[in-house]
């Protein structure tokens, strides 16, 4: 891929053509090869998002290939996207969705408020059973707006359907897959994404190209190349000997190499995901994991720092649970809300102004005593109604040991006026 240079001159010569009203050429056509040595073998349901499994990795060719209503860009988890807008009804049970017009699929068809309809109704993915338990219809109003039926008002909503919690608003072609099929839509995957699908050879390689038609504005890269390398040693020899421009997951010795070879570059992310080690024996009696002591000796023995620089480069962030401490904040004990017949403070902002970015939700409430409710921070909303009583109670459980059922907890300690979630 060719890298282009602009003069402090050249810029001044562009203000004056402007100035002049003289056409300045368009942008430039998308040129050069990206390859990506990617840190699994690549399947075919990775292009079909009615299969999405719910954990971020198939995500690598859904972006490039497909498009959705909603989805994380960067600096908005919830960018509008194939919808311009939606809204929700005061009762909470009805998400309008206004469609963006004039889209078309990598094949021509156009894109509209039946394809919204037909991926969803489609949809089998990790979250299906969660949303078609609570959605009771999804309708076509007309061709460019289309509505969600909730059985029930589910703050959750927006987050299973609009985030990689589950893929299930990335859409589809109708038209397309009912000629085709399911099968032969993964041999030859049509989307509404920045790239089309050229070709892949299953265990090798999957190749993009750039897709002009798409909406959003031209891909500036021509072509994408993912190469399966589940071998991290491998992916780093490729780096070594430019064979790849780009190679995921790369940890420990091998991060270290990175960091000592010119002209590589290690660049640090921290994905959606929480490392846990969750003592699956524990119900079993017999076994030693059952007592809660065993096991927390076991959890003040991990060296989570430790961990950390060896195989993260210290890049990661060691948490106090699976739940990681940042996602919920809590604003002064004043602010406060009736929810369930109870008043109570609750979580709410934007990180990082609101609290410091080590703050612990279980010592503020071990500290003070008080049963905050939770609001998440992606979207501002009751996502999850928890009591913190058997915490406080004992404040040397940890939270697996404190519901290991997580919903039956809940709903355990929920007031008999509160809704169920």
């Amino acid at each position: 891929m060719k890298v282009r240079r602009v003069s402090l001159a050249s810029v001044a010569l562009l203000a004056l053509a402007a100035a002049l009203a003289v056409p300045v050429p368009a942008p430039a056509a998308p040129e050069g090869q990206i390859t990506i040595a990617v840190h699994v073998s690549l399947a075919p349901t990775w292009f079909d998002p009615a299969e999405t499994p719910g954990v971020i990795t198939p995500f690598m060719t859904l972006y490039a290939l497909h498009d959705a209503l909603v989805k994380p860009m960067p600096g908005n988890p919830f960018t509008p996207s194939l919808a311009e807008s939606w809204t929700v009804s005061k009762d909470g049970l009805t998400y309008d969705f206004a469609l963006r017009k004039g889209v078309k699929f990598h094949n021509g068809d156009p894109f509209g408020a039946e394809d919204v309809k037909f991926s969803f109704e489609r949809y089998k993915g990790g979250g299906a059973t969660t949303l078609k338990a609570r959605v009771a219809a999804v309708e076509v109003v007309d061709a460019h707006r289309v509505r969600f039926r909730l059985k029930q008002p589910w703050p959750d909503f927006m987050t299973f359907y609009g985030t990689p919690a589950t893929g299930a608003a990335w859409i589809v072609p109708k038209s397309y897959i009912e000629k085709v099929g399911d099968e032969g839509f993964k041999k030859a995957p049509v989307g509404a994404g920045p790239y089309r699908f050229v070709s892949f050879n299953p265990g090798i390689e999957l190749i993009l190209e750039s897709y002009d038609g798409f909406w959003r504005k031209t891909p500036a890269v021509k072509r994408l190349v993912f190469k399966s390398v589940p071998d991290e040693s491998t992916r780093l020899a490729m780096l070594k000997r430019a064979e790849t421009d780009v190679a995921y997951s790369i940890r420990g010795p091998n991060a270290e190499e990175v960091k000592r070879t010119p002209g590589l570059t290690l660049k640090a992310t921290l994905p959606t995901f929480t490392e846990w080690i969750t003592f699956t024996q524990q119900w079993d009696p017999k076994s030693p994991w059952s007592d809660r002591r065993v096991r927390l000796a076991a959890n003040h023995a991990i060296d989570r720092k430790a961990i950390n620089e060896a195989e993260y480069l210290g890049y990661g962030k060691p948490t106090v649970s699976i739940i990681y401490k940042t996602r919920y904040l809590i604003t002064a004990p004043k602010t406060a809300t009736r929810v369930c017949g109870e008043t109570r403070p609750y979580l709410t902002g934007n990180p990082p102004n609101d609290v410091h970015p080590d703050f612990d939700i279980f010592a503020y409430v071990r500290r003070t005593g008080e049963n905050p409710l939770l609001v998440d921070i992606l979207t501002h909303e009751f996502l999850h109604v928890i009591w913190f009583e058997r915490v406080i109670n004992d404040p040397g459980d940890d939270w697996q040991d404190a519901h290991p059922d997580n919903e039956a907890w809940v709903q355990e300690l929920l007031p008999n006026d509160c809704p169920q979630f």
